[in-house]
């Protein structure tokens, strides 16, 4: 709390935000609550689509970890694993709270990882190798991690969340190629927490992969 010259308690006062004009109209001072409803009117179909796609994303290597619960053997690979679970969990609600605040579908259509077989007129069907976005393992990639265990499954998971990462961080590549992307702020904050975490993940199950 400020003192005044009087000595009397003098509250602190928060920068002004401004809202940017039209070309050639000055700017404006808005509030706090203007500037938050403000935010959400400032994203793309590019900015959609993305936090759609990765809402998809992230539910894969969340299905990924549950699978590794089961059949991992490294601890420090299970350990990995359960980081990796917890924060996409906790962004899947955010990038799932940011949709719904602007009035967009959620993105979670239901997702065929090849755990089985599709079956056609009564007979199963191989597994596809084409995965449902670039990046995310394949339905036969799932069904091969799936089926293996141990030291084996260890390889395949960490080699398999190594592309998954790096699909996430080519996605946002792809954003930011689209002009006016990102520029909503908790989306912005969103993509570049994803570059600097998934990299950072991607060394450390570099890491692991070697000593196994």
């Amino acid at each position: 709390m400020l003192i005044s010259l009087l000595g009397s308690p003098v509250a602190a006062q928060s920068p002004p935000i401004f809202n940017p004009g039209a070309p050639g109209a000055p700017s404006r001072i808005v509030s706090a609550n203007e500037a938050v409803a403000l935010s959400r009117t400032t994203f793309t179909s590019e900015d959609v689509q993305f936090m759609q796609h990765m809402v998809v994303h992230h539910g894969q290597a969340v299905e990924m970890v549950a699978l590794l619960r089961a059949k991992g053997h490294h601890p420090n690979v299970k350990l990995m694993g359960e980081r990796i679970a917890l924060s996409q969990q906790a962004e899947i609600e955010l990038m799932q709270n940011w949709l719904s605040d602007r009035g967009q579908d959620q993105g979670m259509a239901s997702m065929h990882n090849g755990h089985a077989g599709m079956s056609h007129a009564g007979h199963a069907m191989p597994a596809s190798d084409t995965p449902i976005m670039p990046g995310m393992l394949s339905p036969a990639q799932m069904q091969t991690l799936a089926a293996a265990t141990g030291a084996d499954f260890d390889r395949l998971f960490l080699k398999g969340m190594i592309q998954h990462h790096q699909g996430a961080l080519d996605m946002v590549d792809d954003l930011l190629a689209h002009s006016n992307a990102a520029e909503d702020p908790m989306l912005s904050d969103f993509a570049s927490s994803v570059v600097a975490d998934q990299s950072a993940e991607i060394l450390r199950m570099h890491s692991l992969l070697s000593d196994i």
